[in-house]
């Protein structure tokens, strides 16, 4: 792991995560920017002294000569650096699992898609909602035409925790600084979910954006508030808002899609059901581990219904399937079908793509721009 060190949040779920089903053990690190505290660390989570290291550069370096070589390495660090230190594992010839988003500029995203064409290795994103059942659920019945022709797909993502400046806030701080964060605020943040889970479920790719950002607190550099419209290929069309300002709202991401023959609805605060509705016809309430889940939201589920699972286990599926694409590529086999699920690099790029439209639209005044 790269980052993730004394006082982050994410770090600590990811290692969390890794650990749920058994596929993934801790073994090295670099943890902090600060050598000494990186390396404390370390020695605290238990590693081995000489794989506490002070940096990436030497802990890449370090791994790639190893007989017992880490299998993979996960980058929990601000934006920026994101690119950086892929750049320096994927070179390593280690894969990459990496949070979102990819990077802050177009051009380091495709620097690192070409890296990846040439080295053919496996690199994962962490989008962890699409690690849910039930988004998994709804994404089957739309591949099996249950709601027809898909005509809208609403997505929203609110928070509230920003709605007052926050200053000493550790993650309110990198976040709401663009040299860390990149231009996107709300937008890099949890817009790029909300945007990666539309088209996750719903298989369409959005072609074109009007957007308008907000920054509603004063003297905020990047935005809060993200309101765009969306245009998708085949005819959709939608609307994403995604809030860190909404007072009372503490992780509301939702998707509605509707078709021709039907419209899902999921909540990831209710993270067990997805309601259907068939047109003409009675609502239907689909639950995680129930009768008539597919077989990809089966895969994706780990005890029986009635037994709530959620954040932390979306975000396992994400490290399950990222071991069963870099367990086939070692194995110089396909990976099987779920673990071609996990959201990859070219997630990334559409990501960054989405947050530079985004941005050029709110800027032309809400005009339509092409993500590219």
């Amino acid at each position: 792991m790269v980052g993730g060190g004394e006082g982050a949040f994410i770090g600590g779920v990811h290692r969390m995560a890794a650990r749920l089903d058994g596929h993934w053990d801790l073994v090295a690190g670099n943890f902090q920017s600060d050598p000494d505290k990186s390396i404390a660390f370390g020695k605290s989570m238990g590693l081995a002294p000489d794989r506490a290291y002070a940096d990436f550069r030497s802990m890449a370096a370090a791994e790639a000569k190893r007989a017992d070589r880490i299998d993979a390495v996960a980058i929990v660090t601000p934006n920026s650096t994101h690119h950086a230190i892929a750049r320096e594992f994927l070179t390593a010839g280690i894969p990459v699992i990496c949070d979102k988003p990819l990077t802050i500029t177009r051009r380091h995203a495709d620097d690192l898609a070409d890296l990846v064409a040439t080295t053919g290795l496996p690199f994962i994103l962490t989008h962890n909602y699409s690690g849910y059942a039930m988004p998994r659920q709804a994404r089957a019945m739309i591949e099996a035409g249950e709601l027809g022709n898909l005509r809208i797909v609403q997505a929203e993502y609110a928070q509230d925790w920003l709605a007052t400046e926050l200053s000493g806030n550790k993650q309110a701080d990198w976040r709401g600084d663009p040299a860390r964060a990149g231009p996107g605020g709300a937008l890099g943040d949890i817009a790029t979910h909300a945007f990666q889970l539309a088209e996750f479920v719903t298989g369409l790719k959005t072609e074109t954006i009007a957007a308008d950002l907000e920054a509603f607190v004063p003297g905020r550099k990047i935005d809060d508030n993200v309101n765009i419209m969306l245009r998708f290929n085949g005819g959709a069309k939608g609307m994403l808002w995604a809030s860190q300002v909404a007072t009372g709202s503490v992780n509301g991401l939702k998707l509605r899609v509707f078709g021709d023959k039907g419209g899902l609805e999921w909540a990831q605060e209710t993270p067990e059901t997805l309601l259907f509705t068939p047109l003409g016809g009675q609502q239907r309430i689909l639950r995680r581990g129930g009768a008539g889940v597919s077989a990809s939201a089966t895969h994706a589920t780990r005890v029986p219904g009635g037994h709530p699972e959620g954040y932390l286990e979306g975000f396992a599926q994400i490290y399950t399937d990222a071991a069963e694409l870099i367990r086939a590529h070692g194995e110089n086999r396909a990976p099987r079908a779920f673990g071609r699920l996990a959201p990859g690099l070219s997630d990334g790029v559409r990501g960054v793509a989405f947050i530079e439209a985004a941005i050029a639209s709110s800027n032309a005044n809400g005009a339509w721009t092409k993500i590219v």
